[in-house]
């Protein structure tokens, strides 16, 4: 089983932004000590719980400071990008890294509708399955070089296209035979996952993306809380130390409850015994962990213990 990390740059309430990018980056040399597979970061704009909103100029930080460890995203969302710039830009970063890098994809638009006019984007109208599918087979055209115009730089080797993908994802990937990571309501659709691997054949392969923390359970509130501000005032807040007594809505408290509830958190024998419920639920190919706390050090324990417990040696730091 591959072990990857996504790391989204949580900001933190008191500190600049820019300290969440420092951040990112120290976890991405830790996580290559650790031995992990992929370092992924993330496509956020204008959010004030996340600083990362450019993923190829993070991506070209993260793989300046390491060595090994493969570097990605997850995603790049089309609907806001040409599919030749990403891939000009994914070409950049495969000449100066090469065979390191992923390109992970998705077509979630902007959060708020003043993002959307920002980006000259349409959000949902107009971006169905088959505007999605016809960009990316427009991109994996660039990054093979069977595309109408040649790339420069180049690349050696395309690098590896992923698609983030819901149900209906889910489809296109399966048809383009395109790899795929899948999170949330999704893990639970066998239907749809058997689907997709009908439909890839022998190019299927699944990344499950989870938030998995080992340690106190108390680690997952400050994201539970984040979600719960962001579905009840539409917000995604910077994340702030747990408080198993703060005050909530009845609303609010229903989604922190199901924050929890999909969050895999505890001691190494829980948080293996449910991730083995998880591989066997899905047939995961390799494991994307997406989880984020208030406490840098406490999250840094976790990458630790996690890669001990996936590699079988609990305990046993890399």
């Amino acid at each position: 089983m591959r072990l990857s990390l996504l790391d989204r740059s949580r900001t933190r309430a008191g500190e600049p932004d820019p300290a969440a990018l420092t951040r990112t980056v120290e976890r991405a040399k830790r996580a290559e000590r650790l031995g992990y597979h992929r370092f992924w970061v993330a496509e956020h704009h204008a959010v004030p719980g996340i600083a990362s909103g450019a993923p190829t100029v993070l991506m070209a930080a993260v793989a300046a400071a390491t060595e090994r460890i493969r570097i990605g995203s997850g995603g790049i969302m089309l609907p806001n990008h040409q599919p030749l710039v990403v891939a000009e830009q994914v070409a950049t970063l495969a000449a100066l890294h090469p065979g390191r890098i992923d390109v992970g994809v998705g077509r979630t638009p902007a959060f708020t509708e003043p993002v959307r006019r920002a980006l000259r984007s349409d959000g949902e109208d107009g971006w169905d399955d088959t505007a999605f599918a016809a960009d990316l087979r427009e991109l994996r055209s660039y990054l093979d070089g069977t595309g109408p115009v040649t790339v420069r730089p180049r690349p050696a080797e395309a690098p590896p296209l992923f698609v983030l993908a819901t149900g209906a994802g889910l489809r296109v990937a399966g048809d383009l035979r395109l790899p795929v990571v899948v999170g949330g309501p999704v893990l639970d659709d066998r239907a749809a996952l058997d689907g997709y691997r009908s439909r890839a054949g022998d190019d299927a392969y699944v990344v499950v993306s989870a938030d998995v923390l080992i340690g106190d359970p108390e680690l997952a509130l400050p994201e539970a809380w984040a979600l719960a501000a962001a579905r009840t005032t539409g917000e995604f807040p910077p994340l702030e130390p747990p408080d198993p007594g703060r005050r909530t809505t009845e609303r609010q408290r229903a989604v922190v409850d199901r924050a929890l509830e999909r969050t895999i958190v505890g001691d190494e024998d829980t948080v293996a015994e449910r991730l083995d419920e998880l591989v066997e639920r899905t047939g995961a190919d390799e494991l994307l962990v997406t989880s984020s706390t208030w406490d840098g050090d406490a999250l840094a324990e976790s990458d630790a213990r996690l890669a001990a417990v996936l590699s079988g040696v609990t305990g046993h730091v890399p």
